[in-house]
């Protein structure tokens, strides 16, 4: 085992952590629906990411991260017909009847358990891994190092996406995460 992939996944931990405490409280039937709100006698909807698309897109990343590090990432593969429908660029829709997305509890239960996935079979890789060029040529321009690219698909990736769904919360009047 590597010391670097050690700080790399305590502080991933702390992220999956956050991204747990940030469930609390969301209501099912709201964690797929967009913020609205009325300005001069007109509805308007704010354009952002919800819990359910910012959870299922996140699934798919552990398998990513395993792939990147020349690892079986069978296990942390989410099902084939949420690439489409979660890949970064897809839009975010709104989803008031729950027929777009699968469940809250799914995507994110997903994510919790291919993180872990994810932690146990990084938490072997050497030091000399991490410091391999990225294999994906489409990721190398910004993550020249395997090590790079984990260190921000880890980390700085979850919480670009938990601060969404903090900001979404705020919204439908919920309170921070403890």
């Amino acid at each position: 085992m590597g010391q670097y992939i050690d700080m790399v996944i305590g502080a991933s931990r702390r992220a999956r952590g956050y991204g747990e405490k940030l469930l609390v409280g969301i209501k099912p039937e709201q964690a797929a629906r967009k913020p609205r709100f009325e300005s001069a006698g007109a509805a308007h909807e704010i354009d952002t990411n919800h819990p359910t698309f910012v959870y299922g897109h996140l699934a798919l990343y552990p398998a990513r991260m395993l792939r990147l590090a020349g690892l079986d990432a069978a296990a942390a593969t989410p099902p084939a017909e949420w690439e489409p429908l979660l890949k970064a660029g897809a839009p975010c829709l709104d989803d008031p009847q729950g027929t777009i997305y699968p469940g809250l509890d799914v995507v994110s239960g997903a994510f919790l358990k291919n993180m872990e996935i994810a932690y146990t079979a990084l938490a072997a890789l050497r030091d000399e891994k991490l410091l391999e060029p990225t294999p994906d040529e489409r990721y190398r321009e910004y993550f020249p190092t395997v090590g790079t690219a984990l260190t921000f698909m880890m980390n700085a990736h979850v919480m670009v996406h938990m601060g969404q769904v903090s900001a979404w919360r705020r919204c439908f009047g919920l309170p921070t995460a403890m």
